[in-house]
């Protein structure tokens, strides 16, 4: 259940709160492994645990993009618009990949509402501030950070 509930109407009360943080999650060798065959990215710091284990990082490391892709399930175990028909990704801004993520970590994402604005065709253009963290080893540290825009159209401006 999210942590925070918002009915679309609502945004402009909500903007400027701290939105909750989701459950923390395992980063596995599998998630890496079948991130790197979706995106033909299977560089040996991510997909090959023997040779990462000599390499930079002690062991191999989760894609930075598959960090940010967890954004939408993340983002849903934090906070749910009521109202909303449809939401689309407009984009990131700010994106900043600040930490390796190492196999076998624990990752969690924090949200703050930065804005929103009313858009044509029913639309409300929300940014939200995501902080991901990791833990691994006994140390938490941020992992990346980036403003998230998305588009949600009110359920009420479709016609049917």
């Amino acid at each position: 259940m999210p942590e925070t509930v918002t009915h679309v109407r609502d945004l402009a009360d909500v903007v400027g709160s701290f939105l909750g943080h989701s459950a923390w999650h395992e980063i596995t060798q599998r998630q890496v492994d079948l991130f790197a065959e979706a995106t033909w990215d299977d560089q040996w710091i991510h997909t090959d645990p023997e040779r990462a284990a000599a390499g930079p990082y002690g062991g191999t490391i989760a894609h930075g993009f598959l960090t940010m892709s967890l954004t939408p399930t993340l983002l849903a175990e934090i906070w749910r618009v009521e109202g909303v028909d449809m939401t689309v990704n407009q984009g990131l801004d700010n994106l900043r990949l600040r930490a390796p993520v190492p196999v076998g970590a624990q990752v969690r994402m924090g949200a703050d509402l930065l804005s929103t604005r009313t858009r044509p065709k029913g639309f409300a253009e929300v940014v939200v501030r995501l902080t991901f963290e990791l833990e691994h080893a006994g140390r938490r540290q941020r992992a990346a950070t980036a403003d998230l825009t998305i588009l949600l159209r009110e359920a009420a401006a479709v016609p049917r």
